[in-house]
């Protein structure tokens, strides 16, 4: 999982809705919350989270941080293969999040 973030975060910039194979379309228009241990973990959700355009707010609470997320409108992340397209769903769905992709 820290390995996709990684690659998204390196890779967000130079990618390009022409040389996609597949888009990644996702949502979630209520407030979710998830409550995170690790701050380094945290950081690196909030932040990748940010840069696909979800509003993210997050708060110190008692021993964990709670990470409060939303994406009101659909938005759409165009990926190289589908077997990243898949890895990407699985990870939104993990969040909470509707999530499909086309090709």
């Amino acid at each position: 999982m820290n390995r996709l973030l990684l690659m998204f975060l390196l890779s967000v910039t130079g990618t390009v809705f022409a040389g996609a194979a597949e888009i990644v379309h996702y949502q979630c228009k209520q407030w979710k919350v998830k409550h995170i241990h690790d701050v380094k973990k945290a950081e690196t959700i909030a932040g990748t989270l940010k840069k696909l355009g979800v509003e993210v707010n997050q708060y110190k609470h008692g021993d964990h941080i709670d990470l409060k997320y939303r994406c009101v409108k659909e938005r759409q992340l165009p990926v190289k293969t589908h077997e990243e397209a898949v890895k990407w769903e699985k990870w939104f769905k993990e969040y909470g999040f509707k999530v499909y992709h086309t090709h």
